[in-house]
């Protein structure tokens, strides 16, 4: 049989995927001009590490990190996001993918790992800091399309005081592995497991910060009823691994899924303006549709304020193209 190269649709990063099959054996190559340390070296660090602590992430083949080049395990085409599509009773495919975030949560995070070059690898923990500079996208790629300079700041500044607060409140510290995008479309069905992807963004953080990104997947449109039978049954789950305060817990939930929510809608606002990738864009209502059910509470209702002042619903329903 002869090789044959197969290219493979991308994502929301700088890289770009091949499929390469050969004597009826496939891998993938990855291949990226842009980011090579966080693309290639830590994205094979933070996969070694993980299938250490016998997590499914994709094996590391060969690499010319100069040339921009890794090549790794494939584990096809079939993520759980098509599946959970098509499926009707999704509570069965959820529980699945919960119980592989509980056994994540087991592991014990390192500070360093063992990379592929002579330095080892650093997971950082997640900090407000971080939680800034991701919730900050939203004002830096968002907000430019419907307002001047002066009134981003004056929203900016606002809002951040507001952020600081609720970021300083977290009740959980930042003692677990966290994957960061652990949502249905970097969940891939590998035989009868469950493989994991897009692995290099991790850190060491707060506990409910992956599961309200499986919770409140913008990818996919769940029931608030789902939504909730995923929560309880993580709490069910979770008290064999560690013990919980459920108030705290909820609080930090919302938290996190309220500073997740303005993160994306900024990354997929740049993603259309810098990489010039609209896929995104028709994923932002649903993104606010999200960040207005998490507001609900009274935690945020300051933050709510400025928003349903500043941005009406006819905006955030809107899809850019300007």
């Amino acid at each position: 049989m002869k090789s044959k190269i197969l290219p493979i649709g991308g994502d929301a990063s700088f890289r770009q995927f091949y499929r390469f099959i050969s004597n009826k054996e496939s891998r993938i190559i990855v291949f990226t001009e842009k980011e090579k340390y966080k693309n290639l070296i830590a994205y094979s660090a933070i996969n070694k590490f993980l299938r250490k602590n016998k997590i499914l992430c994709p094996k590391l083949f060969g690499y010319n990190i100069k040339k921009g080049i890794i090549i790794i395990e494939d584990f096809g085409n079939l993520s759980f996001h098509r599946i959970l599509s098509n499926q009707k009773n999704k509570m069965v495919i959820y529980k699945k993918l919960v119980d592989l975030l509980l056994k994540i949560q087991k592991i014990k995070p390192k500070r360093k790992i063992e990379s592929i070059i002579s330095k080892p690898h650093p997971i950082n923990k997640y900090s407000s800091k971080y939680l800034h500079k991701e919730s900050d996208l939203f004002f830096e790629w968002y907000l430019p399309f419907f307002f001047k300079r002066k009134n981003i700041y004056n929203i900016k500044k606002k809002m951040k005081k507001i952020l600081s607060k609720l970021y300083n409140n977290l009740n959980y510290g930042n003692t677990f592995f966290v994957h960061r995008d652990y949502h249905s479309q970097n969940l891939m069905k590998v035989g009868k497991k469950v493989g994991l992807i897009d692995s290099q963004d991790a850190l060491i953080g707060n506990p409910a910060y992956d599961l309200v990104s499986l919770i409140d997947d913008v990818r996919i449109k769940t029931s608030k009823k789902i939504k909730i039978k995923i929560y309880n049954y993580y709490l069910k789950k979770r008290s064999k691994i560690y013990k919980l305060d459920q108030q705290k817990f909820l609080d930090d939930f919302h938290i996190l899924s309220v500073q997740r929510s303005l993160k994306i809608i900024g990354i997929f606002s740049r993603l259309y303006k810098r990489d010039k990738k609209n896929v995104y864009l028709k994923l932002i209502p649903y993104t606010w549709k999200l960040l207005e059910m998490r507001m609900n509470l009274k935690i945020f209702s300051e933050l709510k304020g400025i928003l349903d002042k500043n941005i009406p619903k006819k905006i955030r329903r809107k899809i850019i193209l300007s």
